[in-house]
């Protein structure tokens, strides 16, 4: 059988596609240490450069962790290699009879998906000999006729159950997402395509992504294997320029000088050590009502509202209503309308929902400038912004859940939004936070505002209280004025109400 190497060098296979070899030169080593295949002394060199190792392997590779700097090559190579493994090896005798093995290669979105797919239909098609073993071709794989399917999909623990997997080529792990419940999906992918490995002998599972923060499945890969000699999971870590010299060093040094954080992860693949975790699993999951999905309206309660408006083609549209309960904030409904949908219908719907819980006011962000104001007026709703910026509302969000001051719904996707949640530290020193790159944080928005604004109004209505009626002719409106202004006059008005 021809090794992939030789295979780059033959003109009727993969040699097109790298005319200029010494661009190279670092992929060829890794292919070398991949496949354990002999090295020449530049390859060993770099070899041991990119994996803290002196020892070369002596035999392939069942795993592997590509920790690799932004337009290094990595979907092309991960491209190449599935076709190499879907046409070159001969998988029958360990597949049942009509089973078909398949060669998956898992992306972090669609977009991506696509880009490696035209990767894997242009080697297959742009050589002849490998078209002719072609079946059947649909939008997301390939069949060919020696048993084998080559499928392009996006990172789901669900759908990659059933398969037999001959072998996984996952891209931009650091980056995957996922609707499900799973605070770290990379785990449940990884733990669910493992099974479907286990009955074919000599399976590679591949994992390659640009780094990002200091947790998950890619800096787990690489804490606990790179840079030790005979370890049989082979980790390799280059930046972009080690694997792809044809990117300019100015547009490195330019992206440095803008932002050196992000751009020590993007081109020189450092893992971030300013980006944490916002907020614990553990402390969340104390906070939750179990078995609790929804509380309904209670006719001495008084609610309140928060809403995280959208558009209706990227993000959800989210909605929290809760009531403060002593010194606990309660969450007693959620809902979430999830793209693509009709922004009118999902205000309808919202609106029909706070007038069960007798709201006649939300509160929301600025999104979409007068429209969401206007949408809920036309319903007689009130929408009045939220004066605190999202990063705000999260921090002071998050004492209160430390402490168990909220009680939240027993909602997975809620948990799992909260638990993504990013504390960044910007060029200047204030921090931010945020959800991850191609994460969302919609009903986490909707949940830590109203949190926050439960808070506070019910400090405003208290005070509202004390005040009185013949105290309104002061000046001081109850919904403008602020609190620390209010309880001021209060404390001077009622000293023996009020107190500290």
């Amino acid at each position: 059988m021809i090794s992939l190497l030789d295979a780059t060098t033959d003109p009727n296979l993969f040699a097109p596609w790298f005319k200029r070899r010494e661009t190279w030169s670092a992929w060829f080593a890794f292919l070398s240490a991949l496949f354990a295949q002999p090295m020449s002394e530049e390859q060993l060199a770099i070899y041991e450069q990119c994996t803290g190792r002196q020892a070369a392997p002596v035999s392939v590779a069942s795993e592997a962790w590509l920790v690799i700097g932004r337009r290094g090559g990595k979907s092309f190579v991960l491209a190449l290699i599935a076709v190499y493994l879907a046409c070159f090896f001969d998988y029958r005798r360990h597949l049942a009879r009509g089973e078909r093995g398949s060669v998956l290669v898992i992306a972090a979105s669609q977009k991506q998906a696509r880009v490696i797919f035209r990767f894997v239909r242009g080697l297959l098609t742009g050589v002849p000999l490998l078209a002719k073993m072609i079946e059947r071709e649909t939008a997301d794989s390939f069949d060919l006729d020696n048993g084998v399917s080559v499928e392009v999909s996006t990172a789901s623990y669900r759908t990659v159950r059933g398969y037999s997997v001959l072998a996984a080529l996952c891209d931009e792990i650091a980056f995957w997402q996922t609707a499900d419940d799973a605070a770290e999906p990379d785990f449940e992918v990884l733990n669910a395509l493992r099974p479907a490995m286990a009955t074919i002998p000599s399976v590679m599972l591949l994992c390659a992504s640009s780094p990002y923060s200091r947790k998950g499945a890619l800096w787990d890969g690489y804490r606990k294997h790179f840079g030790k000699n005979g370890d049989p999971v082979l980790v390799w870590h280059a930046p972009t320029r080690t694997m792809n010299p044809t990117v300019p060093q100015a547009l490195v040094d330019q992206e440095l000088e803008r932002d050196h954080a992000s751009a020590s992860a993007e081109y020189l693949a450092q893992f971030r050590s300013d980006i944490e975790s916002f907020v614990s699993r553990e402390a969340v999951e104390a906070c939750i009502a179990v078995g609790v999905r929804e509380r309904a309206p209670a006719p001495d309660t008084r609610y309140f509202a928060f809403c995280d408006p959208s558009g209706g083609s990227a993000d959800s549209f989210t909605l929290a209503i809760g009531h403060q309960q002593e010194s606990t904030a309660v969450i007693d409904a959620v809902r979430e309308v999830r793209p693509p949908f009709s922004p009118e219908s999902a205000v309808v719907e919202f609106v029909d929902l706070l007038k069960r819980y007798r709201v006649g006011t939300v509160t929301g962000d600025r999104y979409g400038g007068e429209w969401p104001r206007e949408a809920f007026r036309k319903l007689d709703v009130q929408y009045e912004l939220s004066q605190r910026p999202k990063s705000d509302l999260y921090r002071d969000f998050l004492p209160l859940v430390n402490s168990q001051q909220v009680e939240l719904l027993d909602y997975p996707r809620s948990v799992a939004q909260l638990c993504s949640l990013e504390r960044r530290t910007a060029r200047g020193g204030r921090d931010s936070i945020d959800h991850a790159p191609g994460m969302h944080d919609d009903i986490a928005n909707a949940i830590a505002g109203l949190v926050v604004h439960l808070g506070r109004a019910v400090d405003h209505t208290n005070l509202d209280w004390i005040l009185g009626p013949d105290d309104e002719d002061i000046g001081l409106s109850p919904r403008a004025s602020s609190i620390s202004e209010k309880a001021e006059y209060a404390r001077q008005k009622r000293p023996d109400e009020v107190g500290e």
